[in-house]
């Protein structure tokens, strides 16, 4: 594997910049028209998989390939915490008509988002980060917008640029070291593309990061232990258009064959 500083760091136009302020939760690819599956053109994969829908705890394991209609080839795997009520179906680069039966993500209902959806940015509590992937060192100033009444639902924040009025009623400080006492969990993370029209109501501020103690569940992001989210991001490409799959069980076997998924004894059966 190249050292990240030999790599090239990916931006899109338009979108994410090295500009601190507002950010989109979603990346470019996220507003690109639905195909078939919502892996096409990925040769990176993220997939969690937990035992049902009500389940918190769950099993991580990343993927690459050559191109679509290609055998994955797992890469790694680990356990990870999700939200403490399990998880509901999302919105991201899925079809409305890949849903099944299950419950549908709602603000505050303590459930991560399933189906598939576009990563990054990454962001932590260092000025940089052994990654590809496109790296925010947060501040005591930004934020996330949980608050669904606000003009900036679902995006990172800056209140030096935004003002503080506008940051009210926040419950996603981005440096929750300054805010909550040497907390941890955001020291390291990466952003995953919920919600990427910001819709009032439809969950915000979902991603991967840093759990306290091993196994303590969420509030509807994914958590994991230092060392595998460092080595997570060590072995991310943007150029692989990576994606981050979050199914229960069942249903990861029902859209296996439609999404390109990898067969179930390369899930961890």
């Amino acid at each position: 594997m190249a050292h990240p500083a030999d790599r090239s760091r990916s931006t899109c136009a338009g979108g994410l910049g090295a500009r601190l302020g507002t950010l989109l939760l979603a990346l470019c690819a996220s507003a690109a028209a639905l195909a078939s599956s919502p892996l096409q053109g990925a040769r990176q994969l993220v997939l969690v998989t937990t035992a049902d829908w009500d389940a918190s705890q769950g099993t991580l394991r990343y993927y690459q390939r050559e191109g679509d209609g290609d055998a994955w080839r797992e890469a790694g795997g680990f356990a990870v915490a999700i939200g403490r009520n399990g998880s509901a179906w999302g919105t991201g680069l899925h079809a409305a008509a890949d849903l099944g039966e299950g419950p549908r993500k709602r603000e505050g209902d303590g459930r991560s988002p399933a189906g598939a959806f576009a990563i990054g940015p990454a962001f932590g509590y260092a000025a940089q980060a052994d990654t590809a992937v496109p790296y925010l060192p947060m501040q005591a100033s930004h934020r996330c917008m949980d608050v669904p009444e606000s003009p900036h639902y679902n995006l990172i924040v800056d209140a030096r640029e935004v003002g503080e009025a506008a940051v009210a009623g926040s419950s996603e400080p981005m440096r929750l070291d300054l805010h909550a006492k040497g907390d941890p969990r955001y020291r390291l993370g990466l952003v995953i593309g919920h919600n990427p029209d910001n819709v009032p109501q439809g969950g915000s501020c979902i991603f991967a990061h840093l759990w306290r103690k091993p196994g303590e569940a969420t509030a509807g992001c994914t958590a994991m232990a230092d060392a595998d989210m460092e080595a997570l991001l060590g072995w991310l490409e943007p150029a692989a258009q990576p994606r981050f799959v979050l199914l229960p069980e069942a249903e990861r076997a029902r859209l296996a064959g439609d999404w390109q998924l990898p067969a179930a004894q390369e899930a961890g059966r």
